[in-house]
């Protein structure tokens, strides 16, 4: 399959392109390389895939895998995307670019509006105009608010999101599915669930609660500790997707003749905080100063998937323990860092 995968450069997008492309598909990548977080680390990403001094606008062929390209470009700039799309034709199109992280929603909104509405619209509408016939997207697990009903199980309403970076992941379910109905495009929307492992993004928890134990520095514990997290190893997330990816035939509908679905990839088996941070402690081999705080706007108290539905259309069986894929990651990270 020819492929379009965005945002490369994250954490999701950067381990899904290499799996596709050593899978043999045709990969094209593009990111902004936004400085949202540390570009150094979204550059290392695309090192190991071979993507090696991108520049914006210019195409990079990875020199280990011949049919993955790369082009550094912005979604909210549709003529670029218009040269793209001219150039090849892609049987699927694979969504990971977003203006990511609930708290940062707070503090300029307009970054989430511009990407996560936006971008996503240039997406979708170059989907339609071009022919495309599928279309795989990232939600996310934040669409839940704070739901009392757990495990969360994509049949649950979700109309009352706690912060705007939710808002915007319920507003391109909702894009999705219009097109779906209106055009007949296979739409997959992928709710996820607290993604961990080597490579993460530095503004979330492992990162950031192992940089402070190394450093000897405090960990703020929001809620005092009363946080429950669906902590999802990548390499589980990413198996995930390629099964999606490779078997549309599979796939449900959530209203019959509307090619629209929506699934819960997560592990299925929600950790307390403080079980996280032990774990974590262990591995790096020193306990974390603690500074218990309260809860933060834009949080919730639990994360927990409902993985059943998955797990039926396309077999879907996470395997990575917390154990296993904090080891792993504690690993990388004291090589890394």
């Amino acid at each position: 399959m020819h492929i379009l995968i965005t945002g490369t450069a994250g954490f999701i997008g950067s381990f899904l392109a290499e799996a596709l492309a050593k899978r043999g598909h045709q990969i094209y990548g593009i990111d902004s390389i936004n400085d949202y977080y540390d570009v150094n680390l979204k550059k290392t990403r695309l090192e190991k895939g071979g993507i090696h001094a991108p520049s914006y606008g210019k195409e990079v062929i990875s020199d280990t895998l011949p049919n993955y390209r790369f082009r550094q470009m912005d979604l909210s700039a549709p003529k670029e995307l218009d040269t793209i799309f001219q150039n090849h034709r892609f049987d699927c199109i694979i969504n990971l670019a977003a203006q990511a992280g609930v708290r940062y929603s707070l503090q300029n909104p307009e970054a989430y509006i511009q990407s996560n509405i936006v971008g996503f619209l240039h997406l979708l509408e170059h989907c339609r105009q071009h022919q495309c016939p599928r279309f795989i997207y990232a939600s996310s697990s934040s669409v839940y608010g704070n739901s009392a009903q757990a495990p969360f199980n994509e049949n649950e309403r979700v109309d009352h999101p706690v912060s705007l970076y939710a808002a915007t992941k319920k507003s391109n379910e909702l894009m999705a599915y219009t097109y779906s109905h209106l055009y007949h495009i296979q739409t997959t929307g992928l709710r996820f669930f607290t993604v961990y492992g080597p490579y993460g993004r530095p503004d979330m928890a492992p990162i950031l609660f192992a940089k402070a134990i190394r450093n000897n520095q405090p960990i703020r514990i929001f809620n005092n500790g009363n946080l429950s997290r669906d902590f999802t190893y990548i390499d589980d997330i990413v198996e995930g997707i390629v099964k999606i990816t490779e078997h549309p035939e599979q796939a449900s509908q959530d209203t019959p003749n509307v090619p629209a679905v929506v699934y819960n990839i997560g592990h299925g088996s929600p950790v307390q905080l403080m079980d996280f941070i032990r774990i974590l402690e262990k591995n790096l081999g020193k306990e974390a100063r603690k500074e218990y705080v309260g809860m933060q706007p834009g949080d919730v108290y639990q994360t927990w998937a409902d993985t059943r539905k998955l797990e039926q259309d396309f077999h879907y069986t996470p395997s990575t323990s917390l154990e296993k894929g904090i080891e792993q990651f504690a690993s990388w990270f004291q090589q890394f860092y």
